[in-house]
């Protein structure tokens, strides 16, 4: 075998690699990101126990954070089963069941922190169609782009965004900017 046809592929065999590896760790955050949902669905029922308000809901996540990490390690401190639950509070009003959660753990943490539920969906679909990463998001949110779209457009198309995301119109809409932006930091 020649040296092209050797590189050519070497090329597509890296890129069923690569894509290969992109599927595992996206199916991996999402089932950690069900398997989460479905532990703060767990956690609020047992609280609540068929009740509107639980009534000793701290000593359920005290006792289950103790037992949870004896058996399987870190990760299931006091805290992050308080935010369990609390992103399955969040989520539960918006989501189905079987809703795909298509971000890692780390960005629903963000979001779960958007009270607007508008805003929240409008970030989520964003950061999944223009695959953010978490710092991405941090700073599309802390540049507060749903505020300035919603000041530059009318509200029927800002709610619309929040369910569809953004329509590319021209090439130029495609094209993000992030050069621009440091140097008017930096100035």
């Amino acid at each position: 075998m020649n040296e092209i046809g050797s590189d050519q592929l070497l090329n597509k065999i890296s890129e069923l690699l690569i894509s290969a590896k992109l599927k595992v760790v996206q199916a991996v955050n999402q089932t950690m990101v069900f398997t989460y949902f479905e532990i703060g669905r767990m956690i609020v029922e047992e609280e609540q126990n068929g009740k509107e308000r639980a009534t000793y809901g701290k000593y359920i996540i005290k006792s289950l954070s103790e037992r949870l990490t004896l058996e399987f390690g870190k990760g299931f401190s006091q805290r992050n089963l308080e935010q369990i639950r609390q992103f399955y509070l969040v989520y539960s009003k918006t989501q189905t069941a079987s809703a795909e959660f298509n971000l890692s753990w780390s960005h629903y943490m963000k979001l779960m922190r958007i009270d607007e539920i508008n805003e929240r969906k409008f970030y989520e679909i964003e950061a999944y169609k223009n695959n953010w990463s978490l710092r991405e998001l941090n700073r599309q949110y802390d540049t507060a782009l749903f505020a300035r779209l919603a000041l530059s457009k009318n509200k029927s198309e800002i709610l619309k965004l929040s369910t569809e995301s953004q329509t590319l119109e021209k090439p130029q809409d495609a094209i993000k900017r992030p050069l621009c932006t440091r140097i008017h930091r930096t100035s």
